[in-house]
């Protein structure tokens, strides 16, 4: 887990200046808020605007990220307006924090915007039933927000934009279907149910902080798509929040609200959640969970019995998070898989005839975009694969060919990398065993995507130009792919499991 967080590869030091330019933005935008006399409750409920804002917007282009980032604050005040006046009525008040959740999750049918929007409301919510929040809180606390929204995009999109000298990342849309077939209408029947469940049986575990279950629940459905992914964020949402109460009672306990070494904490978990979020769910639980205690800390609430309730809590919001998964409209690993494979396959198909014709002469054609289409693909069918690989997983040929399966569709990319390399050469020019080639390539894709039997290509011995030599090692990954991803019986994938 070390070796994830610390040695995994940051290509361009993309997550360093992500975590340091969110450090920055969000200390600017507490001390907007202390220097505009907002109260202690305030300066965290404008940090936390300010957080979401640069940790969930993530839309491809730098003009959609500052569309989404202006859009927070429609849904986020008036839920925030909600919560308090809710405050002393619980019934309207649950079934209000469900309908949130609902919606939030619904959202995501929409891409990034939808997502981030739907965090952004149910994080409102949340943090008006962390901070206790009144009706005559409601000015100070939208002040604070829009303050916060100000500062953070003042950071992203003026002194720091470091987005606008990078290309567009394609950001891959959720599998489609209609009605209880799309995933993300499932999914949010399920948050919703688990959601219920946490929400009831939190209430028992304590009066006060049953939101927890219902936080925990909410974070371990965000960014996945199956049961298995769903199980596997779950594990590790509980495996971080146990690791960060055990160095919260080192740590946070001993400091009871300190200023200044609190202070030097936040901004360490801050920089840790942002810096370790795309390579390790449990080590930015880990920095969520000393965070948090941190905020206690300074709220002056903070004891170990708090820190035993949190983790009773977040069982509990585990638990229903299992149940809904298990049991309400379950969407197997299997589903999930096999589409993003299939949609991987296709992309080194649009890859390989980009560059064809781009060695052909075709000046337009740009394989470069397909790379970049393609890692993000790869990221999605490693992510829907992670409950097959996992340790945990009891099933050891299944883990060994999806195993298999991940090394050669990296093999891929890293062929179709390099055939885009010698693509943008402008010395590269066309071979005519290039056509050839690349026919062979499409067939070989069609029959993993189409259900036609595969056989290995016949590779020319002697290639001499490096595009030729790139197609032909796609070529011998394409065919190994098609034992992996085939059973006996025909289906197409055989890293299937529920």
């Amino acid at each position: 887990m070390l070796k994830r967080v610390f040695v995994a590869s940051d290509p361009g030091r993309a997550r360093l200046r992500f975590a340091v330019r969110a450090v920055l933005g969000i200390g600017l935008a507490v001390v907007v808020c202390a220097l505009a006399g907002h109260s202690l409750v305030g300066a965290v409920t404008g940090g936390l605007a300010a957080l979401l804002a640069l940790f969930t917007v993530t839309d491809a282009t730098v003009r959609g990220q500052a569309v989404t980032t202006a859009l927070l604050p429609l849904v986020g005040l008036p839920v925030l307006a909600a919560a308090a006046e809710l405050h002393d009525h619980p019934v309207a008040r649950d079934l209000t924090f469900l309908a949130v959740v609902g919606a939030g999750v619904y959202a995501r049918r929409w891409g990034p915007r939808g997502h981030s929007l739907g965090v952004f409301a149910f994080m409102t919510f949340f943090v008006a039933q962390f901070l206790q929040a009144t009706p005559r809180q409601l000015p100070e606390l939208y002040a604070a927000v829009l303050l916060s929204l100000f500062t953070a995009s003042a950071v992203r999109f003026g002194l720091w934009c470091y987005e606008r000298r990078l290309p567009p990342a394609p950001v891959p849309a959720p599998p489609g279907g209609s009605g209880l077939a799309r995933v993300t209408t499932r999914q949010a029947v399920q948050a919703t149910a688990g959601a219920g469940f946490a929400l009831v049986v939190g209430q028992l575990v304590s009066g006060q902080r049953w939101y927890w279950a219902v936080g925990a629940t909410w974070w371990i459905f965000v960014n996945t798509a199956s049961r298995g992914e769903t199980l596997v964020r779950g594990f590790r949402r509980v495996l971080g929040t146990v690791i960060g109460i055990g160095l919260g009672l080192l740590v946070a306990v001993p400091l009871n609200g300190a200023g200044i070494p609190t202070a030097v904490l936040l901004t360490v978990c801050v920089f840790g959640i942002f810096y370790t979020a795309a390579v390790s769910y449990t080590w930015m639980m880990l920095c969520v969970t000393v965070l948090a205690e941190l905020l206690y800390g300074l709220l002056g609430v903070l004891d170990p019995a708090l820190l035993a309730l949190r983790l009773a809590e977040t069982g509990v919001g585990a638990v229903g998070a299992v149940l809904a998964v298990l049991f309400v409209l379950p969407v197997t690993t299997h589903t999930i898989t096999d589409a993003w494979i299939q949609r991987a396959l296709r992309c080194v198909h649009a890859a390989t005839a980009e560059a064809a014709a781009r060695l052909a002469g075709d000046e337009s054609a740009d394989p470069a975009s397909r790379v970049a289409e393609l890692e993000q693909l790869l990221a999605r069918v490693r992510l829907s694969v992670a409950p097959l690989v996992h340790p945990l997983n009891p099933m050891p040929a299944r883990k060994r060919r999806a195993r298999r399966v991940l090394a050669l569709l990296d093999d891929c990319a890293r062929e179709i990398r390099g055939l885009a390399a010698v693509a943008a050469d402008p010395e590269a020019s066309h071979d005519a065993r290039l056509a050839a080639a690349c026919w062979r390539v499409e067939a070989a894709v069609e029959a993993l995507t189409g259900g036609t039997d595969v056989s290995a290509p016949t590779v020319q011995s002697a290639a001499s130009n490096q595009a030729l030599a790139h197609l032909h090692g796609l070529e011998r990954a394409l065919a190994e792919l098609a034992q992996p991803l085939r059973t006996p019986s025909g289906s197409r994938l055989a890293t299937q499991q529920s």
